[in-house]
């Protein structure tokens, strides 16, 4: 089970002030646009895994705000802080803006020199004509670090092999 996440210190670090509403972390932007991250444990890995989900509540254009990213930046450190677990991430398809997602997500989490400490890794699969990208988060010190990307790339590989290449 996830360990809750320690508001108060990612709100002396974060830009953007965070609540914790339903097992959602919320945010509001300067721009009035309202986020919410929320973690949920992948029920099929056979070691601990959360999806990481970021939703845009407002679904209002973003303007470019590096406060965002520093603010889920620090949610994400405390996340690794309290669950030294597996995260997973699964960029959202609307407006067919998957890759552009995918690319910001890391360009954002490697900004901060995430790169010694953590591995990451995207993949493309298709289901049907839609590209979908997944991304996994690991620290590189954790103990069955060499197992989670074999079970992840086994994964990735029997989702492609079971979807049409559209």
């Amino acid at each position: 089970m996830m360990k809750q996440l320690d508001i108060t210190l990612i709100n002396q670090l974060a830009p953007y002030k965070i609540e914790l509403k339903n097992g959602e972390y919320i945010f509001e932007t300067d721009y009035n646009i309202r986020y919410s991250v929320w973690f949920e444990q992948d029920p099929i890995s056979p070691i601990p895994a959360y999806w990481f989900n970021l939703t845009n509540r407002s679904m209002k254009a973003s303007p470019s705000d590096v406060k965002i990213r520093t603010t889920i930046i620090f949610i994400l450190e405390e996340f690794f802080h309290q669950n030294p677990d597996i995260l997973l991430y699964l960029c959202d398809s609307a407006n067919e803006q998957q890759a552009m997602r995918s690319r910001l997500f890391l360009r954002w989490f490697n900004a901060y020199g995430q790169q010694a400490d953590y591995y990451t890794r995207t993949e493309m699969v298709k289901d049907g004509k839609e590209e979908n990208y997944i991304a996994i988060i690991v620290k590189r010190t954790h103990p069955q670090f060499n197992s989670i990307i074999n079970t992840f790339d086994k994964q990735i590989a029997m989702f492609r092999a079971n979807k049409p290449n559209g």
